[in-house]
């Protein structure tokens, strides 16, 4: 007779939390190594941008394949959202009831095996039902792979989900370049099912640990987060998850469409259309790779806010020129802004709201970031693609103004007078030191701007 599992109880420090964890563990299977579980998660994280990125850089090849004009194909990919979004309630279950590791094992082979499935059809309904089962897929591997990393950050003692993030930009930055090099002399159907069979062995190496992982840990369906004041503020929670949204809009289109744009506006080979992908990814990793340190530098605020107009205006430099040098040079700038923005929305609605905050802006921003390709497949076949991509500058911009408005744990509409007093303060600190060296009176003059905007007139 198996021998009958234990409760433990942990109490788990994070900054302004406390949060107390029953945990149960089978005691005939031991946990895996934090190392191990570590090194198992982090290749799950690039196995799912491998294979998102591998799919990206054929969407042009499978959209002539089955005959897909823009609205057809804005269906089919509305369909691999939507799969992803049931997909992802169900996940939450699955885990509370068998642990994210088993089920990140199982969400592994299967988004590895349901990515051969765009490479197997001939026609647009065919297409809609495989992106149905291969959004099912990704939703699933996304959310497991989160949970497992909860659960590495709770053994390690530090944060390191915005490293496995970045693994997934470089995973994808790979599944791009080696998906462009194949389109110039291999199909799309032999091209996905090497993917496929890659993918499957990464997922048999990665196995053990993952299994072993079980229900061992701290699992965020198991805790209970209680916040200072007893309450949880939904409002910032939502609007975080709409910043992270908004964000992540532009990510999937770019992702999907990006491509198509090089393709028909500026007439791109095959390789070099995919390389716009990469290039958006590269520039995401790095920029995830170091986004602590620019936190610390700029702080939290500024990371944001710069990091949103930043896209928006790479968004305008790709859909305007007729340069194929300056849209590429527009898809890094995107990739560069967007890159801490949604980590960031992420990790401020885990301090304010706990495990049930995370959850909450998590799936607001997966929102965006799965129903950006099918509406801009809509608009594109309405205006244009490049006007449908324009939308990507406007969401960024959007959501430069909800940072605004979110003060510790409330919503406060900004006023028109202190943003101007904001940037008058941060275009003279700015300034000061330029201008020193035109005498005395010129520092002293950008220095003492503020006081043409005085803070108590505004009150």
């Amino acid at each position: 007779m198996p021998t009958p599992p234990f409760l433990t109880r942990a109490r788990v420090p994070v900054p302004g939390l406390v949060r107390t964890v029953v945990t149960r563990v089978p005691a005939r299977v031991p946990p895996a190594s934090v190392g191990r579980l570590r090194a198992a998660v982090t290749a799950l994280f690039v196995l799912d941008g491998a294979v998102f990125g591998s799919w990206a850089s054929r969407v042009p090849d499978v959209a002539a394949r089955v005959g897909a004009g823009h609205s057809a194909l804005g269906v089919a990919l509305l369909c691999l959202s939507l799969g992803a979004l049931v997909c992802m309630r169900l996940t939450g279950s699955l885990c509370a009831r068998f642990g994210a590791g088993p089920v990140s094992a199982a969400a592994a082979v299967a988004v590895s095996a349901s990515a051969v499935l765009p490479g197997l059809v001939f026609s647009v309904p065919g297409l809609c039902v495989a992106l149905l089962v291969f959004g099912a897929a990704t939703g699933m591997v996304n959310v497991a792979a989160n949970a497992v990393g909860v659960q590495v950050e709770a053994r390690v003692g530090r944060p390191v989900l915005s490293g496995l993030h970045a693994g997934f930009s470089f995973g994808g930055l790979g599944g791009a370049l080696v998906g462009g090099a194949a389109s110039s002399f291999l199909g799309v159907t032999p091209h996905l099912v090497l993917v496929a069979a890659a993918g499957l062995f990464v997922s048999a190496w990665a196995l053990p640990p993952l299994l072993g992982a079980g229900r061992g840990g701290v699992e965020p369906h198991r805790q209970e987060h209680v916040d200072r004041g007893g309450r949880r503020p939904t409002a910032v929670l939502v609007v975080l998850g709409a910043i992270a949204g908004c964000t992540a809009f532009g990510e999937g289109a770019l992702t999907d469409w990006g491509a198509l744009l090089l393709r028909e506006q500026l007439a791109a080979p095959a390789t070099l259309a995919a390389a716009g992908y990469a290039a958006f990814a590269l520039a995401m990793a790095l920029g995830r790779m170091f986004g602590g340190r620019m936190l610390v530098a700029w702080g939290e605020r500024r990371l944001l806010v710069g990091g949103t107009l930043l896209a928006a205006v790479g968004t305008l430099m790709a859909i305007t020129t007729s340069s194929l040098l300056i849209a590429l040079a527009g898809f890094v700038v995107v990739g560069a802004g967007l890159a801490n923005v949604f980590p960031l929305a992420i990790a401020r609605a885990g301090l304010l709201g706990g495990a049930p905050g995370i959850a909450l802006a998590t799936t607001v921003g997966y929102t965006g970031l799965l129903g950006g390709p099918p509406v801009i497949g809509l608009l594109a076949d309405q205006a244009g693609l490049p006007v449908a991509l324009a939308s990507v500058a406007g969401c960024a911009v959007v959501a430069a103004f909800l940072v605004l408005t979110v003060s510790g744990a409330r919503v406060r509409m900004p006023r028109p007078r202190t943003l101007l007093d904001r940037a008058v303060a941060t275009v003279g600190d700015r300034l000061q030191p330029v201008v020193s060296g035109f005498g005395h009176g010129a520092g002293v003059y950008v220095r003492d701007l503020q006081v043409l905007w005085p803070e108590n007139s505004g009150r």
